[in-house]
């Protein structure tokens, strides 16, 4: 036998036995079948190949484009490096679909011709190496958006010139659409040689991004029918999909064109807060019902999600949820907006209100992972009840009180953050990723790592340097301003997998990375990188960098380098504090060493002051409590001072030197009132919350303001219904209240909670231009929602409701989920009793009132409180 066939022979035989270095796969790795889908005359999007459907769940990422090409080039980026760093950790990740907006703005002319450019190179590098991973891709080509957001605008093709409205209504605006969709399907791909209508990769194409169409319905199936002819005139036969989602009050002129499949987007609690959004928003995510799922010609329709995410939102909750509820609304395809450049994603600069990233959300990031399996998963069209029952479903669960989502079974492990969970069947277990520790792995750092099993007693290691929020990701965003500091450290890791038992070996196998250790009892101390991890007395010298891990090659791994920045402090004091207790203090500090001590000195105003020594419960927190002495009525305050090296640094600011000594000038501190058990509590004030709620609108013509108050200069939230002109028609949409206020409030009650069965009364500071209806709902933990309906005159004056006035009531989901058709209220399931310890959210929500004259209706909202 020759020696090539005996090796592959030996070689075959090893796979089936499970050590075969150079071809080890993975369930987690396979492929999806090659070839062409084709769209049923049910409206199931199915392979070619084997009649099999098509479930594929990835991202848009939009490095060769706008904002984040021009970015890309600011910091310095190698783009065709970068890219291919991005599509290693989407394949980490086990993504297996691609979509992008294209921005024809910058591959066009005004009459719609191809510019041969560095942007359409960009792209098909792109795309070639998402093939190289087993990744499809869906091309949406036109986009509608000029290329300057968030910066000015210097597009040059046919959207720099034409709207969204003159798109489709103007003459030479549409056979510029024409012409361009022609040649974009024509192009040849330089890396692939093949026209991108021909690749089996591309498996479908969407018309055009998010159009903006009106009544009549009549013109707008014509464009839709035009475009779509000059993409079949090229000869591509493949699906074509159409936006239904952006436009649902015309969705009649989309359902009665001729197109293969409809696409829709998911932004459930809006977008742009200008922050964090806090608070169990899960029953934003719960389903996704579509108003004209019964039309026949829906249903014969393909189904597919091209933009969604958890906008503002950074529990590595949402995603799971999501991709449950788009398989039971029927979708076959589904993609996250927008994974974040690594080049780029320190600074969360690309789009403010999105922030995905493997290196620097690795928690949300694995709950994309667990999100994939869920799509894959669960079947088209599967449901599991409604939260919070759903909460735990197929392998899956989900919980808002722990951050936390996981996947368990035979062969598979996920977690995104530390977790109690023993894994279903750990000698069976194939792949481990996760956050934090579990039972199988007790790990320091706060990084992302995965485990793959290669062979018995052998596996491979991908540990990611340690990220630490440091900043909002979510406030107003600039390459100048880090919100997420990278470092590499040095990381205690403990591996309890019975196969490699308590001397196992550790080989580093990335580029640059030497090292090699052994444990003792099951402990070693790894840096980031990529390791063979195996038993004692395995040899691994088959195992190299370039063996084969499904589309991955062992020795691959990309991950940002340390931010350059020193010692952060992240910390937010609670509201008040109950006086005469003693206080727990906690603050996230980086660049903290063994060497190094950390203090609180804590001062009460201009009494008494004390240095106190700061525990390091985990990697990069800090806590101390402050003893009862200290917490008399009054003011605390206080600094974090990190000792390192015989050097003295106080934070907030990061000045040198000590508070206490004699020269040392920054008045920057923290502080906190410390207060009488009958002191009142604000939920809410006007003047102080207003960065951190979110207030809508929830109608045409309805905005919110700040204003100040006559009597006394306090600001106050200003809800403005305006005057509706008569015989404007009504909208489905406006049904219910017209504007509405959520204020999370869980951490203002950190500091009074031992005296929470205390409070009797929720008190409202408010008035209205004429008498207008609120109501009151305090929502818990559990998403449970309570509600008490007050009328407010035109005085400014406190109402006075008893909690035990709040009944059992559905929660408003604010900020308005989008699409506009989706459910604005959610009911729990079960009967709940109301428990002030379990509350965390405040809505206000206002009823829509007719004016009574000309002027608009105006209410305003001071300061919500318990008394």
């Amino acid at each position: 036998m020759p020696l090539i066939f005996l090796c592959r022979f030996l070689c075959l035989i090893a796979l089936v036995i499970g050590i075969c270095p150079a071809t080890a796969q993975t369930a987690a790795s396979v492929r999806q079948p090659t070839g062409d889908v084709y769209v049923d005359l049910q409206g199931v999007l199915r392979w070619q190949q084997n009649k099999q459907e098509v479930a594929l769940f990835g991202v848009n990422y939009t490095a060769p484009f706008a904002y984040a090409y021009r970015a890309g080039q600011k910091v310095g980026a190698d783009a065709e490096k970068a890219i291919a760093q991005d599509v290693y950790h989407l394949s980490r990740l086990g993504l297996d679909a691609f979509r992008v907006h294209v921005w024809d703005v910058e591959i066009t002319d005004t009459l719609g011709n191809l510019q041969q450019n560095e942007h359409l190179r960009l792209l098909d590098y792109l795309v070639d190496q998402l093939k190289q991973r087993g990744i499809k891709v869906v091309l949406t080509p036109i986009a509608y958006w000029n290329n300057g957001y968030p910066e000015k605008d210097t597009g040059t093709g046919f959207s720099s010139i034409y709207s969204k409205v003159q798109a489709y209504t103007n003459p030479r605006a549409i056979r510029a659409q024409e012409n361009y969709l022609t040649q974009f399907l024509n192009h040849r791909n330089t890396y692939t040689k093949q026209l991108n209508r021909e690749d089996p990769d591309i498996i479908a194409f969407e018309v055009c991004n998010e159009p903006r169409y009106r009544k009549p319905e009549a013109e707008v199936t014509a464009f839709a029918n035009r475009m779509v002819a000059a993409m079949r005139a090229t000869g591509y036969r493949k699906p074509i999909f159409y936006n239904v989602s952006e436009n649902p009050d015309v969705a009649e002129a989309i359902l009665a064109a001729n197109v293969d499949g409809l696409t829709f987007q998911w932004y459930p609690a809006g977008l742009v807060s200008g922050h964090t959004m806090r608070g169990n928003l899960l029953p934003h995510v719960d389903q996704y019902p579509i108003p004209f799922r019964d039309d026949p010609r829906f249903k014969r329709r393909a189904k597919l999600v091209y933009e969604f995410e958890s906008a503002d939102i950074i529990q590595p909750v949402m995603y799971p949820f999501m991709a449950r509820s788009f398989r039971e609304a029927g979708f076959q395809w589904a993609t996250q907006f927008a994974y974040d450049p690594l080049a780029i994603a320190y600074a969360n600069t690309e789009y403010q209100t999105h922030y995905l990233n493997l290196a620097y959300t690795p928690g949300k990031a694995i709950s994309m992972l667990i999100a994939s399996k869920v799509f894959h998963r669960v079947g088209r069209g599967q449901t599991f009840g409604r939260y919070p029952q759903d909460s735990v479903f197929d392998a899956f669960r989900v919980s808002y009180r722990q951050g936390l989502s996981e996947m368990n079974t035979d062969e598979e492990f996920y977690y995104t953050t530390s977790t109690q969970t023993v894994a279903r069947r750990a000698s069976r277990l194939r792949h481990v990723a996760g956050v934090g520790s579990s039972p199988l792995v007790q790990y320091g750092g706060t990084g992302a790592y995965f485990l793959d099993r290669l062979a018995a007693g052998v596996w491979r290691l991908e540990v990611l340097p340690d990220a630490v929020a440091i900043r909002d990701p979510f406030e107003t965003a600039s390459l100048k301003k880090p919100v997420t500091q990278i470092l590499w450290n040095d990381q205690p890791l403990r591996l309890t997998l019975a196969e490699l038992g308590n001397r196992f070996s550790l080989r580093g196998l990335n580029e640059g990375n030497t090292a090699q250790s052994q444990a003792t009892d099951g402990r070693v101390t790894v840096r980031p990188g990529v390791y063979i991890v195996a038993a004692a007395g395995k040899n691994t010298s088959a195992w190299t960098a370039q063996s084969q891990l499904g589309s991955l090659r062992l020795g691959e791994y990309a991950a940002p380098a340390p931010t350059v920045l020193g010692p952060q402090v992240r910390h937010t004091p609670v509201a008040q504090a109950t006086a005469g207790q003693s206080l727990t203090i906690r603050a996230t500090l980086t660049g903290l060493e063994a060497a190094d001590s950390v203090f609180l000195i804590a001062q009460h105003y201009y009494g008494r002051t004390q240095a106190l020594p700061m525990r390091r419960p985990a990697y990069a927190t800090v806590e101390v409590t402050v003893p009862a002495e200290l917490t008399y009525a009054g003011l605390l305050r206080y600094w974090i001072v990190l000792k390192k090296a015989g050097q003295q640094l106080t934070f907030p600011g990061g000045f040198s030197g000590s508070p206490r000594d004699w020269d040392y000038f920054s008045q920057e501190h923290w502080e906190v009132p410390l207060v009488a058990a009958n002191t009142p509590l604000f939920l809410f004030q006007a003047g102080v919350d207003k960065e951190q709620v979110e207030a809508r609108g929830l109608h045409r013509n309805n905005w919110v303001d700040y204003v100040t108050t006559e009597a006394a200069g306090a600001l106050a939230l200003r809800f403005v219904q305006g005057v509706t002109k008569p015989g404007t028609p009504a909208l489905a949409a406006e049904a219910g209240p017209a504007a509405s206020l959520r204020a999370y409030f869980g951490d203002k009650l950190l500091g009074r909670m031992t005296e929470l069965s205390a409070f009797k009364e929720v008190v409202v500071r408010a008035r209205a231009s004429q008498p207008v209806g609120v109501q009151v709902r305090l929502a818990t933990k559990d998403a449970a929602a309570f509600a008490a309906p007050v009328t407010l005159t035109t005085q400014m004056q406190e109402v006075r409701i008893p909690l035990s006035a709040f009944q059992p009531s559905a929660l408003l989901l604010s900020p308005r989920p989008y699409p506009g058709f989706l459910p604005l209220q959610f009911q729990s399931a079960g009967k709940p009793a109301f428990k002030l310890a379990d509350a965390e959210v405040l809505q206000l929500l206002v009823d829509a009132a007719t004016s009574v004259g000309s002027e608009p209706v105006q209410v305003d909202i001071e300061s919500v409180q318990l008394r």
